[in-house]
């Protein structure tokens, strides 16, 4: 099968957008995750909680195989992104992150106008043809970002030269830009102040009507906040997973029962 057919959008078959099954990741010798088998709903946001050093961000980036830049990285298992395998050796990587996108722990903007931060991705994926097309992106990227109000008549400046919130904001529009159909995110308001990270909880909300989410987060109250399901790490095991509010007021595991309490973490 041809690269570029491997990663053909599916039809809605299934409530669970990616799986993965029996997944280990080793760095070298050293063992970081170990046999994690997880559902990823479609349209719902998955939060990814445990202490530091657990594996969580591990295993995020093995959803769109970010691990593959890291020297001596080693995964092992299936994942599948509608049903195809996202580590088969014919896939074209570039077309998966473009429709698994990836929102990092600290905003990093491109070192140019808020237009092109926004532009950039659809042009190299040939979705902007006419500027018409890309002006259009933009708005609208902008917009489901909740930042086109406060930028739309600065569009021509450096999107470094925006608050901290608000590059983050911009990052997100940036990743949905290309139009993906699942937005990982990596920490994305740990270093935001609590009133911008209201926003992005507020703006995670309403992109999961349209996307499937995935988020790292260190705190829990986030995590109840913004996630439907919710996966427990504990040192490279995934020790439980199951409905955000069972989870924290009935889980069934006493490591998980220990972290939620602050017993350890």
């Amino acid at each position: 099968m041809a690269a570029e057919n491997l990663m053909m959008r599916n039809p809605e078959t299934s409530d669970h957008k990616m799986i993965a099954r029996d997944v280990s990741v080793y760095y070298g010798e050293a063992q970081a995750l170990k046999n994690v088998d997880l559902d990823i709903g479609r349209n719902e946001v998955t939060s990814l909680i445990g202490p530091s050093g657990c594996g969580k961000s591990t295993f995020l980036r093995c959803l769109n195989r970010m691990n593959d830049v890291i020297d001596g990285c080693r995964v092992v298992g299936d994942i599948t992104l509608d049903g195809h395998d996202i580590y088969d050796t014919k896939l074209d990587v570039v077309q998966l992150r473009a429709r698994v996108g990836m929102v990092f722990q600290k905003p990093n903007p491109f070192p140019k106008s808020i237009y092109d931060n926004i532009a950039y991705g659809p042009r190299i994926h040939g979705l902007g043809e006419a500027k018409s097309d890309t002006d259009e992106i933009v708005e609208r990227s902008l917009t489901r970002a909740g930042l086109w109000n406060e930028v739309k008549d600065r569009l021509d400046k450096p999107g470094t030269g925006l608050s901290g919130g608000q590059q983050q904001r911009l990052c997100i529009a940036r990743a949905i830009a290309v139009n993906p159909e699942v937005i990982l995110m990596d920490e994305p308001c740990s270093a935001l102040d609590p009133i911008a990270t209201a926003k992005i909880e507020e703006l995670i909300d309403e992109l999961r009507q349209n996307f499937t989410i995935v988020i790292v987060t260190h705190s829990m109250q986030q995590a109840a906040r913004v996630s439907q399901k919710t996966a427990f790490f504990h040192l490279g095991d995934l020790v439980e997973c199951g409905d955000t509010q069972q989870l924290f007021t009935n889980p069934n595991d006493e490591r998980t029962q220990g972290y939620i309490t602050g017993r350890f973490g």
